[in-house]
């Protein structure tokens, strides 16, 4: 495995609220940052370049709220690796390196925040959790997945055929299992430990299959409003597993809020509306990373959408700050 740019790896929060301070044992928060570029996209676009503009910003952030500048682990693959045909297959490399960064810094009891090229990151990101238990013991993994789109596609119900629509299914072992194995998620998650929220664009043959499944939904507007649903959910999955991973695609925005993303979808929340979910959800100290996916890279709007993505990160640092032991 081969990590470029690393030169820490989590950094710590030192401006804390007394509400936090209280709330926990100790008065330190650490948090690791990794990038994984890697899209499965063909051509120039397998590499995106939406993780390192995310850290710049990040970086502004945390000098904002005064916390310690971040150094960051930026995923890539061995020489060899680069010259292994197809993109998926380098894909499930990839995040099979995620995994061991991600699991090395949760087994550390760090807070790992993911700056993912697309939502194909998830994989990555549950299988670090997984097997950041003591020794050998795998965890029982949850997900929250806030998503315009479902990404509950396999090959056989995809109106596009893009990977990119699949990971949710990758993950949950109804297709493509090779992914998963490369990326050492195994065994997949079970459904019933995957909780949907804000859903506004499905194919028709992919709601079949949600609909056949025992995973739960959550609409936006339960989301948004914090509904008994929406906590209903969150305190059940709680429950179920040993830690959650927080799953954002920005594209559950509204279209205005993220000017390029690669799926635009109409009438979705605004950032200042997912503020609140945000932090109630981090505020579950079960949840032990945060994966920002899909920042449109054009430079055509992206004032707007960094600030927009600005206001959701910053939702899920404050909620870890705040974090409570209600649960």
């Amino acid at each position: 495995m081969r990590l470029s740019s690393y030169f820490g790896i989590f950094f710590i929060l030192v401006s804390l609220s007394p509400s936090f301070s209280q709330s926990l044992s100790s008065d330190q928060v650490e948090i690791g940052i990794v990038l994984q570029p890697f899209t499965a996209r063909t051509g120039v676009d397998e590499i995106s370049i939406a993780p390192e503009l995310l850290f710049r910003e990040v970086a502004s952030l945390l000098k904002e709220l005064q916390i310690e500048p971040a150094d960051k682990i930026s995923i890539d693959l061995t020489d060899n690796e680069k010259e292994q045909y197809g993109v998926w297959h380098r894909l499930g490399l990839a995040d099979g390196h995620l995994g061991k960064a991600v699991s090395d810094l949760a087994g550390k009891n760090k807070f790992v925040l993911g700056l993912l090229g697309n939502c194909n990151s998830s994989i990555g990101m549950l299988s670090g959790l997984q097997h950041a238990g003591n020794g050998s013991n795998l965890q029982t993994v949850g997900m929250i997945w806030i998503d315009a789109h479902g990404d509950f596609n396999t090959p056989e119900t995809s109106l596009s055929g893009w990977l990119g629509g699949m990971p949710v299914a990758i993950a949950s072992g109804q297709c493509l299992h090779r992914i998963r194995e490369k990326a050492g998620l195994n065994p997949a998650i079970a459904t019933g430990n995957i909780v949907m929220m804000g859903l506004r664009d499905v194919d028709p043959l992919e709601q079949v299959l949600i609909d056949e499944s025992d995973l739960t939904t959550v609409s936006a507007h339960d989301l948004i409003n914090k509904s008994t649903v929406f906590q209903s959910a969150l305190e059940q999955l709680s429950n179920r597993v040993d830690v959650i991973y927080l799953h954002i695609d920005l594209d559950i925005l509204d279209a205005t809020e993220i000017p390029g993303s690669f799926f635009e979808v109409e009438g979705g929340p605004l950032a200042t509306q997912l503020i609140e979910p945000i932090k109630m959800i981090v505020n579950n100290p079960k949840v032990r990373a945060m994966g920002i996916a899909s920042f449109p890279t054009a430079e055509r709007g992206r004032e707007k959408s960094l600030e927009s993505t600005m206001l959701l990160i910053k939702a899920g640092i404050e909620g870890l700050r705040e974090q409570s032991n209600n649960y």
